[in-house]
């Protein structure tokens, strides 16, 4: 008898656990958004500033090299969570453009955070696809009469490309991951939806659940991303 009891018990528990997942599911996969489009825009601003640091770390100039490098080494190995809180405190919480004050939302503080680690990350991967280019490629390329400007826009660029696509994707997978350390500092993501769900049903069993599913989400959107990256550089690596 007390085993029958226990057991429905349990049921009662497993019910109540299911029930309150159905209930959050929706918010969950709302507040997923969140992080995938904190990813994309810190990936675009991150992509956009080594498409320019990238080529100034190969600049004939020494000291446009020394400065490129200094920033491409402090960002690279600054700790991910020290950035987001450096980019949240520092920046400012609105901004006054002449008689209009506009708001300078925390989720946005997080994207230039992990922007500035993505651009340093970014600006190596495009150094070294520049660098795996062989040289007798700009020598037969200048006896052509092409400027420099021509020469790296129209025959290194294309051919950087897919060298740069498969670790970019291994980058843009990095942030993406990263971005759960966005609710530390008070955006509303999926972590810290997780968390009010936790808080609100209050049952152990249920957070163990929620955290489990947190975990499910993130590695649905990002392995097939590292499968497509492994598709890439295998296509790639016969080219």
């Amino acid at each position: 008898m007390l085993a029958v009891i226990e057991r429905e018990i349990a049921h009662g528990r497993h019910h109540a656990t299911l029930n309150a997942l159905i209930t959050w599911a929706p918010a969950l996969g709302k507040s997923l958004w969140v992080n995938i489009e904190i990813s994309l825009l810190a990936s675009a601003l991150g992509t956009l500033a080594g498409l320019v640091l990238g080529p100034l770390l190969l600049s004939p100039l020494r000291i446009v090299r020394v400065v490129t490098r200094g920033y491409v080494q402090v960002f690279r190995n600054a700790p991910l969570l020290v950035l987001i809180y450096f980019s949240t405190y520092v920046f400012p919480f609105e901004i006054a453009i002449g008689h209009q004050t506009l708001p300078f939302p925390d989720w946005f503080k997080v994207t230039l955070g992990l922007a500035l680690p993505a651009s340093a990350n970014f600006a190596e991967i495009f150094r070294g696809a520049i660098q795996s280019i062989p040289h007798a490629q700009w020598d037969a390329a200048r006896s052509l009469a092409f400027s420099r400007t021509q020469v790296f826009r129209w025959i290194i660029l294309p051919q950087c490309v897919k060298r740069m696509l498969p670790p970019w994707m291994n980058l843009y997978a990095s942030i993406t991951m990263a971005t759960a350390l966005a609710s530390l500092v008070g955006v509303h993501d999926l972590l810290d939806t997780a968390q009010v769900a936790s808080n609100t049903v209050a049952r152990a069993d249920f957070t163990v659940v929620v955290y489990f599913v947190v975990l499910g989400l993130f590695f649905a959107y990002c392995y097939p991303i590292a499968r497509l990256t492994r598709f890439i550089e295998k296509r790639y690596a016969f080219s």
